[in-house]
């Protein structure tokens, strides 16, 4: 596992992680800059999905993309952590990896999901972030590279601390 502050577009991963709403078909952020990149093509697979449920997530072909794959996580909106936001939030990441088995893939990319305009705390997010990839990873054999890739230094160097909670080693 690794953590690198920079545009996930621009990642060479066979999955990038999107941090979508429940409507798949574009938004704001990160979301708004994946298909942006991507092209109009990712809109009209995302559209053929019809959505995707809060907690959970879908996969697409990555379209313009260096990643073969956009796996769409739609994270929780924070409303004070009594209204189940840990294991929403939780959910995506497992949902993401366990996509990625399915799928034989060795290689993705996370956002900081549900940071941005949704704003669960962010060190919060990043220690159920490492805490839930770290235990999904033991069922996603084919998956060897996982990236963190943060907006912000700030929300990397909270990535980091959870990841040496584990251990684990990074790099930026």
């Amino acid at each position: 596992m690794e953590v690198v502050v920079g545009d996930i577009t621009t990642l060479n991963v066979d999955a990038l992680v999107n941090a979508a709403n429940t409507s798949l078909l574009g938004g704001g952020g990160v979301d708004g800059a994946i298909h942006r990149a991507a092209g109009p093509e990712l809109k009209e697979e995302c559209r053929a999905l019809n959505g995707c449920a809060t907690g959970d997530a879908k996969i697409t072909r990555g379209c313009r993309l260096r990643a073969k794959h956009v796996i769409h996580a739609v994270g929780p909106v924070w409303h004070g952590g009594s209204h189940g936001e840990d294991e929403l939030l939780a959910s995506c990441y497992a949902s993401a990896i366990g996509l990625c088995a399915e799928h034989r893939l060795a290689s993705i990319a996370f956002p900081a999901i549900s940071n941005g305009v949704y704003h669960f705390p962010g060190d919060r997010a990043a220690g159920i972030a490492v805490a839930t990839t770290v235990e999904a990873l033991q069922t996603a054999p084919t998956l060897k590279r996982v990236i963190f890739c943060c907006f912000s230094d700030a929300s990397a160097a909270l990535h980091e601390q959870a990841m040496a909670g584990f251990g684990t080693s990074c790099a930026d």
